[in-house]
């Protein structure tokens, strides 16, 4: 997944910045900070929430690097934020206005419109009304520098950007 980066996670990054000028700068992807994680035992960095490797906290995701930040007499971070559930990136901005969105997309999106989806989007037809709104708000606004929405991201499935052999992992 780590030589892929650019296609997905980074890519967005990128799109997301730069249409406003901005130059992100992404941390984790630097090669040593990559090599030392990689060598990594396995193991240590797999989820176990009945483990409390520090006697406290259980080992949930990305625990490694929640450590490395756990510094209760100079902390970087509230204990608050540290050690919350971690949430995927478009969920981060709350539950809510992810619902709202779905149900926002029904309310537009006719069933005949959404029947005829492949009609009007042939390559890879939106599965939801939620992906059909987006699409079409993506084509309406950029229908003129790009062919198709879908010429913009790599080919194939993803769940939250992680790619079939990557949700195959265990």
């Amino acid at each position: 997944k780590t030589s892929r980066l650019h296609l997905w996670d980074v890519n967005r990054a990128n799109k997301a910045t730069m249409a406003w000028g901005i130059e992100a700068r992404v941390p984790f992807l630097d090669q040593v900070f990559l090599d030392e994680m990689m060598n990594i035992d396995p193991n240590e960095k797999t989820i176990d929430l009945s483990e409390k490797p520090d006697g406290v906290h259980p080992k949930l995701e990305k625990y490694v690097l929640r450590k490395a930040f756990d510094t209760p007499e100079n902390p970087y971070l509230p204990e608050s934020v540290l050690w919350r559930q971690k949430e995927q990136f478009s969920d981060g901005v709350g539950y809510d206005w992810v619902d709202s969105l779905r149900a926002y997309a029904e309310d537009e999106v006719t069933d005949e419109q959404f029947a005829a989806r492949a009609e009007r989007f042939p390559d890879d037809p939106p599965e939801t009304k939620e992906y059909y709104l987006l699409r079409s708000i993506f084509e309406e606004e950029f229908a003129k520098k790009v062919k198709s929405a879908s010429a913009t991201v790599p080919r194939g499935r993803s769940i939250a950007c992680s790619t079939p052999e990557a949700l195959a992992w265990k």
